[in-house]
């Protein structure tokens, strides 16, 4: 009963994270800018330190190479058709979306379906234990912050007032809920379920973190720059790394 308590305070907080941009934009567009390309950096080395410290090593512990090698790359694909077919990019800017109202539509339902899947990955996390739950918890947290208020402010380009695109935002998080009960019922009536999702959730980590994040760091050529991101990177991995040291 303990991982169904852990896991749903844990995709409740995920959720409130879509909350993020009415706080944040009291601030202004140029202090958010600032702020969301080092979050995004040090998001990206959470994301990597998770599946590579902790997601991977898990999943060898338990099942053989090739299932394994192919759950990952099935993560790998399942965001690559969340991108390609539902037309969803993960947003890290103020400003990263076409500027109409039926692209904010398709942001909301893309955002819901990567929700539901990190429902899915929190709960597969918890189900192999608490410290593997906490960590890939917090790898998503630190990625959820750049993403909402990025897809709050594309909502706002996109016509949405503030309440309607706070309101879609946060329908759109709450469904982390649902592909979190998905996994803690059907998990435990098939114990090889968290075999496949630890290492789907690995590959889904690592497509977002490469194909979507380092290529947007990219975009900053200045060397004092990519120094920081660098620097961030390293940070994300160090704290998936400190927390390998405290389980």
């Amino acid at each position: 009963m303990y991982v169904w308590l852990y896991t749903l305070i844990s995709v409740l907080i995920v959720s409130l994270l879509s909350l993020l941009g009415l706080i944040a934009f009291p601030f202004g567009e140029e202090k958010i800018k600032k702020f969301l390309i080092w979050a995004v950096a040090f998001a990206g080395g959470t994301l990597l330190g998770d599946a590579f410290l902790h997601l991977i090593p898990e999943a060898y512990k338990s099942g053989s190479g090739v299932g394994i090698a192919f759950s990952i790359l099935a993560g790998m694909l399942a965001f690559f058709v969340l991108e390609k077919f539902i037309h969803w990019h993960h947003c890290h800017d103020i400003s990263c979306h076409e500027h109409n109202e039926t692209f904010s539509y398709v942001i909301m339902i893309g955002d819901g379906a990567h929700n539901f899947i990190d429902g899915m990955i929190i709960a597969a996390s918890f189900l192999v234990s608490v410290p593997i739950g906490i960590a890939t918890t917090l790898a998503v947290i630190f990625h959820e912050i750049p993403h909402e208020i990025g897809d709050f402010a594309s909502m706002l380009y996109g016509g949405f007032s503030k309440r309607k695109a706070l309101l879609y935002n946060f329908l759109a998080g709450i469904v982390a809920i649902f592909g979190a009960l998905l996994v803690l019922i059907v998990g435990e009536s098939f114990s090889n379920t968290t075999y496949y999702l630890i290492p789907f959730a690995a590959g889904g980590f690592i497509y977002v973190a490469s194909a979507d994040i380092i290529p947007e760091l990219h975009k900053s050529t200045k060397v004092l720059h990519s120094l920081l991101q660098l620097i961030c990177i390293i940070a994300g991995i160090g704290v998936m790394y400190g927390l390998l040291i405290l389980e």
